[in-house]
């Protein structure tokens, strides 16, 4: 290992109290802090005979742990999956290679999420963070999750502060930009989101390590957002796509929801639902995973005042069980929908965001 800290993305120890004159010395917090040489741990250094074994590696474990809460709480995405288990499994050669001195290139860790909206972008995100400060390379296992809005002006000399003040609270994490492809506006020569991606290339270009920055948004969008701003493509090592689950993958996804919260679908009921999927497919805007989530709540609240409507006493299986008419009460089941209202959009706004999933 080279006596000198390694530039770019450098390795911080997971839990480590803040060092002197730190957090608990002034008003910032650790995380809020730009990364420093103070702060960066060195891997121990190992004879040239030694062994390593990645297996035992008390932060691989971390890792593997993380891995397998994607494994159990997202339903699909097996090419995302790969992915992520790659990135993760190369970092922690990375960190076995130092240990032996062995020099490599600098890893590039900003990402490009592309997808349509319900598709575990944001999820996948948060785990991604929390893989990266088991590893070392994040102060912090957080995401923030900002739009065009949090880092545009509308004035001269008001996007800098905004892009910087958002960079800050994301310091020693992720700066998740949602539908980043908004930060590019080239009708409107007067629109200052240029500015804020010449900020943002700033700090991915700096040698702090203390910020990862990931990209998300359609894939379509995505691209021509890219090809506008090849230098920002250039610093984005990681495109991760996110495709659209089928309909069984939303049907498990339905059940898993139904079992965490103590629901479940009778026999006609599951046929119901069956049929709104195949229906709610054809629809516009429809969310994947997000849409399946509102159905169920809408569900519910039939469910609901079915319920206290009802003369008598109810069971604890009544209170669970969620019926055929509670499903079929919905809007999608209309023969000729209409308009694509909140009921068939999955309650959300013409362009859906993916704040979460």
């Amino acid at each position: 290992m080279s006596p000198e800290a390694p530039s770019g993305f450098q390795m911080h120890r997971p839990g480590t109290a803040p060092p002197p004159g730190g957090a608990a010395g002034g008003g910032r917090s650790d995380a809020d802090k730009p990364a420093s040489a103070a702060e960066v741990d060195a891997p121990t250094q190992l004879d040239p005979d030694a062994k390593v074994d990645l297996r035992e590696d008390e932060a691989a474990t971390r890792v593997r742990e993380v891995l397998d809460k994607i494994d159990a709480d997202l339903v699909g995405l097996a090419s995302v999956k790969l992915r992520i288990r790659e990135i993760a499994s190369l970092l922690t050669v990375d960190r076995a290679r130092a240990q032996f001195g062995l020099s490599s290139s600098k890893p590039s860790l900003h990402m490009s999420f592309t997808g349509g909206p319900g598709t575990g972008k944001t999820t996948v995100a948060l785990r991604m963070a929390e893989i990266l400060h088991a590893l070392g390379y994040l102060r912090v296992p957080k995401v923030h999750a900002v739009t065009r809005e949090d880092l545009v002006g509308q004035f001269i000399g008001h996007t800098a502060p905004k892009t910087k003040e958002a960079m800050a609270k994301a310091a020693g994490g992720v700066l998740f930009i949602d539908e980043a492809y908004y930060l590019h506006r080239p009708e409107n020569e007067r629109d200052y989101g240029q500015e804020a991606i010449e900020i943002l290339l700033q700090e991915m270009e700096s040698e702090r390590g203390s910020l990862v920055v990931i990209f998300a948004g359609y894939e379509d969008r995505m691209e021509k957002f890219f090809s506008s701003n090849p230098g920002l493509s250039s610093r984005v090592a990681h495109h991760i796509q996110f495709q659209d689950y089928t309909k069984d993958e939303l049907t498990e996804i339905a059940e898993a929801l139904l079992t965490s919260d103590d629901y479940r679908f009778d026999d006609g009921a599951k046929e119901a639902f069956a049929e709104y999927l195949d229906r709610r497919l054809q629809m516009p805007r429809f969310a994947n995973g997000r849409s399946v989530r509102n159905a169920l709540e809408r569900c519910r609240l039939r469910q609901a005042d079915r319920l206290v409507s009802t003369d008598g006493p109810v069971t604890k299986d009544d209170l669970m069980t969620l019926t055929e008419a509670d499903v079929r009460a919905s809007r999608v089941f209309e023969s000729e929908p209409e308009d694509d209202g909140p009921e068939a959009s999955g309650g959300e706004s013409s362009e859906p965001a993916e704040q979460s999933d």
